[in-house]
């Protein structure tokens, strides 16, 4: 568990996947990104699915909730999908947190990786709000990309895991930046998709970014230049990197990583050298 001023940050590991270098690293050569992470056996890399218990102002927050259980086995064969721990219901009961005990979940987007958990098929094959009681919220815009996919990003956006939220009038639809609860904002940070939000944490004088997205391991927000083949507009990626860069040197803010198998937290300094680097923080998952 991590502190933020009266907030409490626990950490949910909803799978690991293993996927090909080419998905995570885009353009940049294997000569760099090998010094930060070798491929295993199969030449893929890990990415784990971090999802965020946020216990603040005697509400429980979910963000994100990862792959769920709808794809099916030929799904997680492709992926390579392990879950040792447990998913992130798993998560959440061994921090004494139950699906109805939820009460709001921010969906960054809306990607299968990051919403796939937001509904269930119950025996009866009915398809169900895995928290039942949760407020759901995104962006409209968002929504409105993955409601109307196109070529590249159809195999990611699927209705199951959104539509019925929106048609029940239990997920929200968000226009820009919003302030959720005291401390707690969704900001937008686009590139990964054009309406990709982040969530910007607030307590007690100190700061924490969930980046999701934005940059899936922590070497994408040390390094600018380098960015996944996933992000549908790259160079926008850049800039939005640039500029919560520049924040968080300001703030001294705790950053945390959605995909990063090595350093899921960490803080933005300027190394011996005068480059920006990210000094891994301690943390574990629940």
């Amino acid at each position: 568990m991590l502190t933020l001023g009266e907030f409490r940050l626990h950490l949910i590991n909803d799978a690991t996947i293993y996927a090909d270098p080419g998905g995570p690293f885009g353009l940049v050569p294997r000569a760099l990104w090998g010094r930060y992470l070798q491929p295993d056996e199969r030449g893929q890399l890990p990415m784990t699915t971090v999802n965020l218990l946020v216990e603040a102002h005697g509400k429980r927050i979910v963000i994100d909730t990862g792959h769920g259980h709808k794809y099916g086995e030929k799904y997680a064969t492709q992926q390579r999908l392990e879950r040792p721990q447990g998913d992130l219901l798993a998560g959440l009961a061994r921090c004494g947190v139950r699906p109805e005990d939820v009460d709001l979940v921010i969906c960054t987007h809306l990607h299968g990786d990051h919403a796939g958990g937001n509904t269930y098929y119950d025996e009866s094959g009915a398809l169900m709000p895995t928290f039942a009681n949760a407020e759901y919220v995104v962006q409209r815009r968002e929504y409105e990309d993955a409601m109307r996919p196109n070529e590249r990003t159809a195999a990611t956006y699927h209705r199951m895991n959104y539509e019925p939220l929106v048609h029940s009038g239990q997920m929200r639809l968000l226009d820009g930046d919003s302030e959720l609860l005291t401390g707690i904002t969704g900001v937008v940070t686009p590139g990964h998709t054009p309406a990709h939000m982040s969530v910007m944490l607030v307590s007690g004088g100190q700061h924490a970014l969930f980046t999701c997205d934005m940059a899936s391991y922590s070497i994408h927000f040390e390094r600018l230049g380098w960015m996944t083949a996933f992000d549908v507009e790259p160079l926008v990626t850049l800039e939005t990197k640039r500029r919560w860069q520049k924040w968080a040197l300001e703030h001294d803010a705790l950053l945390i990583f959605p995909h990063d198998p090595l350093r899921p937290v960490g803080r933005l300094t300027h190394g011996s050298d005068g480059r920006l680097a990210l000094e891994a923080v301690e943390s574990s998952y629940a």
